[in-house]
This record gives C-alpha cells, structure tokens and sequence, in this order.
C-alpha cells in the first residue's frame, strides 16, 4: 500500500496511519455484516486490473504461448521452486482456512447454508485467477524481460507505456494489500481468540471482547511499523513468508481432512473418495515442492 501511495506522491507513514484509521473504524461498528460488505466492496475494487489488459492489446498467439503453455526459461532451480513455493503462498496460506471458518461463524451461517457458502467459495476462486491472469497479461505483454524489484516499479514502467494501464495497476496493488491486511490481521484476532477461550467476534462490543480488539490492534501496529523501518527488504520479506505459509500448510491440511474424515462430527458432510483423493493430492504436491526446494537450497548444482 505504502508502494502504490508513493507512486502518486503520499509519504508512507501518512498511508499507514490513514489505513490502520480505517482499518479500527471498520471493525469497531460493532458488527460482522458491516465490516463484510465493506471487505466485498474491495474485492469489486480487485477487478480495475482487469481493464488494463485490453488497454494495451496484447497479441492472443502471445497470450496462448507465453500463458497457457508452461515454460521454464531458468530450468528447475533454488529460484524457480522460490518463487514457484511463494505463488501458491499467495493463494492458499493456512491463515485462509481459520479466516473462512470464523467469517462463516461471524456472519452467523447454518447448515443449510452451507451449498450458498460452496457456491461462495466457488466464485470467489474463479475471480481470483480471472484478476491474476489479467495482472500477468499485463506485465508479461510489457514487462517481459525487465527485472522488477517491487510491484510498485512495475505500475511506474507501465504508466510510461500506458498511463491509465499503470495507475490501475497501482490502484489494485493499493487495494490488494488493503484487503490482505484487513483479512490477516483479523484472522489473527480470531484464532487467539479460539485458542485462549476469549469472546472474539466482530459482533462484540469492545467491552465483551477487549483482548480481541487488543490482540487487533497490537498486529495492526507493528504490522505498520514495521513497513516503516527505513530501507527494510519488504519484497524479500514478503517473499519468505508466503515460502514459510506454503511449508506450514500440509500440517493444517492434514489436520483438516482428518477433521472431514470424522463421521461422528460431520456427518452426511464427511468427505468422498473423490475429495479424500484430491486433498490429499494437493497435500503431497506441496510436500514435495517443499523439499524440492530445501534440496535445491542445500545443494543448487543439484538441477542445472
């Protein structure tokens, strides 16, 4: 967020502490259905990336070769399975399941809006690749080639070739990171919450849940601190932990299918063959990308 704020000449201490404002005042209302259709408002906002893709024409023989068709132009190395390890810690981290499950709860859902939630979930994942592939569109169609060090650099680069295709992307990396923040340190409150038995719910007053909103407000702080360290490393930062949510995730997937697999606690929901097949399988990909790169980081001539 402060990336993108500076592109348009807003100093990033000025960002952090309009944002962790927004941020206290969205979830001091006092209510969950408030604080969601704020949060679904930016999701909407998440799809001005998409725009940009027309904007600038890219060939589809490109979008087909370069896009659909996997390719490899550093082979199999340290930095390919990093890199590879911190896309999909972008897109499913365990901090996305205790988030769903305690939305679902907050926003007071029951079993029999449990096919409504499916269809939610459903959606809700095609938008997210639909938006993602627009953003490769875009900077693979421009930028393929350019070394860029931020997200930031990139919606600068594009604003030299097209000036609203690079101020979209600036606006949608603001609103990115905005989302991500609200999410995140919200799951955070709510998984202490579960964990030491306190009140934590957004449908709480601050009187019925203080160490709720403390915990919130402590993660919102020193999440804005430390984006305000001079010359921290924040893209390498950020980096790391999306590798370290990747290496993290098998264990709470794990856990989780053996919680689906539990007749006596779910019921008529316990999971088929077919969703035992497919969970597993996603457990042992990434299990094996794990090591994968552990290997390539202790012995790198290993892929070459």
């Amino acid at each position: 967020m402060t990336s993108a704020m500076k592109i348009f000449g807003i100093p990033p201490y000025l960002t952090v502490a309009a944002v962790c404002v927004f941020m206290g005042i969205m979830v001091l209302n006092g209510r969950y259905w408030t604080w969601g259709e704020i949060a679904l408002l930016f999701c909407a906002v998440n799809l001005i990336y998409n725009p940009g893709a027309f904007m600038i024409k890219p060939s589809v023989a490109q979008i087909i070769g370069n896009g659909l068709i996997p390719n490899f132009p550093g082979g199999f190395n340290n930095e390919f399975f990093f890199f590879l390890m911190a896309d999909i810690g972008t897109t499913i981290a365990p901090w996305m399941l205790f988030f769903q499950q305690s939305a679902e709860v907050d926003n007071g859902m029951k079993e029999k809006d449990i096919p409504w939630g499916r269809l939610d979930t459903l959606l809700g994942s095609m938008l997210t690749v639909a938006v993602a592939i627009f953003i490769v569109i875009v900077t693979g169609t421009i930028l393929q080639g350019v070394n860029i060090d931020d997200a930031a650099q990139a919606s600068l680069m594009l604003m030299k070739t097209n000036k609203y295709a690079g101020t979209f992307m600036a606006i949608g990396l603001f609103d990115a990171g905005l989302l991500e923040a609200i999410c995140i340190s919200l799951t955070s409150s709510w998984a202490f919450g579960e964990v030491f038995g306190w009140a934590h719910s957004l449908n709480n007053k601050i009187r019925e849940a203080p160490w709720f909103y403390a915990n919130y407000f402590i993660t919102l702080i020193t999440a804005g601190l430390v984006v305000l360290v001079p010359k921290a490393p924040l893209v390498l930062i950020r980096l790391f932990v999306q590798v370290i949510a990747v290496t993290l995730l098998p264990a709470a997937l794990v856990f989780l299918i053996l919680l689906l697999n539990n007749k006596k606690t779910m019921g008529d929901y316990t999971n088929t063959l077919w969703q035992n097949i497919v969970t597993t399988s996603i457990v042992l990909v990434i299990v094996v990308l794990s090591s994968l790169y552990g290997i390539s980081t202790l012995f790198p001539n290993m892929f070459k």
